[in-house]
């Protein structure tokens, strides 16, 4: 049997850390590269463990460090550092699969690169399609390359939508009505509007389902990550915005739903575990042994179901206009959240400041369609500069 040749982009993070997991307990995989923005210390540990053929520190300024640590190991990993290194490794020619799991707009270029090369994308970086949406779509379609997405939600519609699918980067299907993504309604779910300008960093990342960064817990609690699923799902599923919803499911138990026109509806169930959704793309269309414990759908006695209220939520309802207005809309949106985000989680800006600089960013800066990477590129810098302004003028 011919091992697959995997790529981590994004190793120490939680996405990573479920990859390296399911192949510590396969032998089906040679992992070609690891990389890590700022977490030498995991990254040297997991080079010791399963020396990969390349490791990549995406901060220059640890790459010191990170030699001597390799230079003291038993490990034959050679180190590469900053971002055209990871490009690099996205792009080998020696690698089948290419797991895009950093966090933030970081995660552009390589993930771009992985589809220009014809790869399999493990997709869990939302920004390469909230930020490059179609041209990401269309570059993956004209090299071949075969876009698996692995966030919960979304693999849950891509398992359910297995048997319509056509073509692998281009997914066509007739008969849906409406694709539905659950959302576990975060940390704040029961608590009072009013206590929303009291929450603090700590708070918003008790995430009551997932164990995730603090960003991407941010974006749970505040539902924007819900509403860059919805953006997500537009691109991959090829599905106008009307067709698409989301709903609160506590449990996190239901990932996904798919509404067909004859009134059937498929469900994908699981328990919240992000090794199903990666084995699922690792070893697509056959499965694999994830290490998850099954269902036991005679204890599932209370799953409950209900509405967004988005005026609670403002990140959604931003992010839907965003999806409606198309162009520079979702960079703008994807932008100022990561900069207000970011503020918050340094104390200089309150909970409820975040979709306010978001929609501020939005109105200010004229929307326009990016034919280019460059063009996205200075689109999103723009909206960073002006998030900055705003969050320096209200802190």
């Amino acid at each position: 049997m011919t091992k697959k040749s995997v790529t981590i982009l994004g190793s120490t993070g939680s996405v990573g850390r479920s990859s390296l997991d399911l192949m510590r307990s396969s032998n089906k995989f040679d992992l070609f590269a690891i990389t890590a923005n700022q977490n030498a210390e995991l990254l040297i540990k997991q080079c010791r463990e399963f020396n990969p053929r390349i490791a990549v520190i995406g901060d220059e300024s640890l790459a010191d460090s990170c030699y001597e640590s390799l230079k003291r190991s038993d490990c034959d990993t050679k180190l590469k550092v900053g971002q055209d290194a990871l490009d690099e490794v996205a792009s080998d020619s020696a690698v089948d699969i290419v797991i895009a799991a950093i966090v933030g707009s970081a995660g552009l270029n390589p993930t771009i690169d992985a589809a220009k090369n014809g790869k399999r994308i493990l997709l869990a970086n939302k920004e390469a399609l909230i930020m490059s949406g179609q041209l990401f779509m269309k570059t993956a379609l004209e090299s071949g390359s075969t876009i698996i997405p692995i966030d919960s939600e979304h693999s849950g519609i891509f398992q359910c939508l297995s048997n319509e699918k056509s073509e692998a980067s281009a997914i066509q299907f007739k008969g849906v009505e409406k694709l539905v993504l659950t959302a576990s309604g975060g940390p704040f779910l029961n608590l009072d509007s009013s206590e929303f300008k009291y929450i603090t960093p700590e708070m918003a990342c008790a995430h009551p389902t997932w164990k995730m960064g603090k960003k991407i817990s941010v974006d749970s609690a505040s539902m924007m990550n819900k509403g860059l699923e919805l953006i997500e799902a537009h691109h991959l599923f090829n599905v106008d915005m009307p067709k698409l919803d989301a709903i609160i499911h506590p449990q996190s138990i239901v990932h996904a739903l798919v509404y067909f026109l004859d009134g059937s509806v498929l469900a994908q169930l699981a328990n919240p575990d992000m090794r199903i959704p990666i084995a699922y793309g690792l070893t697509y269309p056959k499965r694999m042994e994830s290490g998850v414990e099954h269902l036991d759908l005679v204890e599932l006695t209370d799953l409950q179901f209900l509405e967004v209220n988005e005026d609670r939520f403002p990140c959604l309802k931003l992010a839907r206009l965003a999806a409606k207005e198309g162009g520079s809309s979702p960079i703008l949106l994807n932008a100022a959240n990561e900069m207000a985000v970011e503020a918050f989680l340094r104390g200089k800006i309150s909970f409820v400041k975040i979709p306010q600089i978001i929609e501020e960013v939005m109105m200010k800066i004229p929307c326009e369609s990016p034919a280019s990477i460059a063009i996205i590129h200075d689109l999103d810098l723009r909206a960073r500069q002006l998030s900055n302004q705003l969050i320096n003028k209200g802190s």
